[in-house]
């Protein structure tokens, strides 16, 4: 009993050490094309090296991607994350990882991550959260980072200085330096800056109103090519 009791002790230090038993691999991942409409380009801004968005892009950690007047793309960013970029828009992603247990490629996912800028425009996201994987998805603009609390729908529009975030399914948190985070229910939207310190309906607010139109139109789309995905 004691040679037993020693053993599995002596097993549970070496996991715990650092030799792996538990830690999992993470990697950057790309992020895929469902659909463009439109002129598209993407790349990086530094070079000024941009290249037209295709349904074979695979768009990497540091690209910018920038839509034209009535353009729209449609991206898989890690599993469950979906997005619509509409036109005249722009994003930055920020980071796109997987964390698997272990370096085979069957291995189960233990985590994923998703990161985007919106610079300016409009993006509508579709988030599903997994029961098996720990999953953290984010939109950050100049003035407001949102986060899902549970599987939503919700669309961020900014033009740089004021940013708008609506909510169409789910709730959404949103937060800012200067200020609490807000929760953001279905039918409700938060403007920043703004002197409102709670969430408004947007049946108040007729931009809120399209908001929601229009994510609720894109997530029809995005979940018919998230299936095939």
């Amino acid at each position: 009993m004691r040679l037993g009791s020693f053993s599995s002790v002596l097993a549970l230090c070496v996991c715990l050490s650092g030799n792996g038993c538990s830690k999992g691999i993470t990697r950057s991942t790309v992020a895929f094309v469902l659909l463009v409409r439109g002129d598209a380009v993407f790349g990086n801004a530094e070079r000024n090296d941009f290249q037209p968005v295709t349904s074979k892009s695979k768009i990497r950690v540091g690209d910018i991607v920038r839509t034209s007047d009535g353009a729209s793309i449609n991206l898989a960013l890690i599993p469950g994350a979906f997005v619509q970029l509409s036109g005249n828009s722009e994003i930055k992603i920020e980071k796109l990882t997987l964390t698997k247990d272990g370096n085979d490629t069957a291995e189960h996912i233990l985590d994923r991550e998703a990161w985007i800028r919106l610079n300016r425009g409009r993006i509508v996201c579709s988030f599903s959260q997994s029961d098996k994987t720990a999953s953290e998805f984010g939109i950050t603009t100049g003035q407001i980072t949102l986060r899902p609390d549970s599987d939503c729908l919700f669309s961020v529009w900014t033009d740089g200085t004021t940013s708008r975030a609506t909510c169409g399914r789910g709730e959404v948190s949103a937060s800012a330096d200067v200020q609490p985070p807000l929760k953001i229910a279905a039918g409700y939207f938060s403007q920043r800056p703004t002197a409102s310190k709670e969430p408004i309906a947007a049946s108040s607010d007729a931009r809120a109103q399209m908001d929601i139109t229009i994510a609720l139109n894109a997530e029809r789309e995005l979940m018919d090519q998230a299936a095939g995905w």
